[in-house]
């Protein structure tokens, strides 16, 4: 089984990052053998769509599962779609996330933000429909 932790750097060792569209790194764990790939994150720096464009990265690595702390109602959506479970863990060691999920101790996670929280670079709608930065 393949278990994609959202990490803030490549390997076991690296912190989990509670981001999962802007995550630095997906460490993909497999359950059975117990190897494990670094993949960066190239919706990281996105203006906007970097949970779906996420999303559709760890459908297209194979994940079973994914762990995140945070992740909005359209990245959600993508992943169940495609049968991939999703856990919530906010701190931690991909290390630790892993020991966590075979002990079954991650709770199953829903959206946890609102669409287009990311944000990507602080554009917002403004009167009457227009994009707007923040200091427009």
């Amino acid at each position: 089984m393949k278990l994609v932790v959202c990490a803030q750097g490549p390997g076991l060792d690296a912190p989990v990052d509670p981001r999962f569209g802007r995550c630095e790194c997906f460490v993909v764990v497999d359950s059975d053998t117990e190897e494990w790939q670094s993949h960066p994150n190239p919706a990281r720096g996105s203006a906007g769509g970097a949970g779906v464009r996420a999303a559709q990265m760890v459908v297209d690595l194979g994940a079973d599962a994914v762990v995140t702390g945070n992740i909005g109602p359209n990245a959600l959506q993508i992943l169940q779609a495609a049968g991939v479970k999703v856990y919530a863990a906010r701190q931690g060691t991909v290390s630790d996330i892993v020991r966590q999920w075979r002990d079954n101790q991650l709770p199953p996670d829903d959206a946890t933000v609102p669409p287009h929280s990311g944000g990507g670079l602080g554009w917002q709608r403004g009167k009457g429909g227009r994009m707007q930065g923040r200091d427009s």
